[in-house]
């Protein structure tokens, strides 16, 4: 019976890794912040390696314009998102991740930037 027990155990810690989803690590600003100083960049890092051509981030103000000044970064583990220069107000950042085994996560968050 000891035998059964960990072997299984064997076998779930093996898979575990295999069947995880990429998760938000880190981000800059963070969810919630209340910045003084506007950001000219949204960073994102995972944990595990993104699939660029699948992958992103969105900035948006109160009104739903786009905040983005150039195209998403995509490498490795991290996306990084240039940004327009940014008023005070609030801010949602949405974005997408699918990690190098294809599996798809997606979060949103905001931030303020103080007046």
């Amino acid at each position: 019976m000891k035998q059964v027990i960990l072997i299984a155990a064997l076998v779930a810690g093996f898979a575990g890794p295999a069947l995880a989803h990429t998760l938000l690590e880190k981000a800059a600003p963070a969810a919630g912040e209340n910045l003084r100083t506007p950001p000219t960049a949204v960073t994102l890092h995972f944990t595990e390696a993104l699939e660029p051509a699948f992958s992103g981030i969105a900035v948006t103000d109160d009104a739903g314009h786009d905040e983005a000044a150039g195209p998403v970064s995509v490498g490795g583990t991290e996306m990084d998102l240039p940004l327009k220069p940014l008023a005070p107000g609030r801010y949602r950042v949405s974005w997408h991740a699918v990690s190098v085994d294809t599996h798809r996560t997606e979060g949103k968050y905001g931030f303020l930037v103080l007046r």
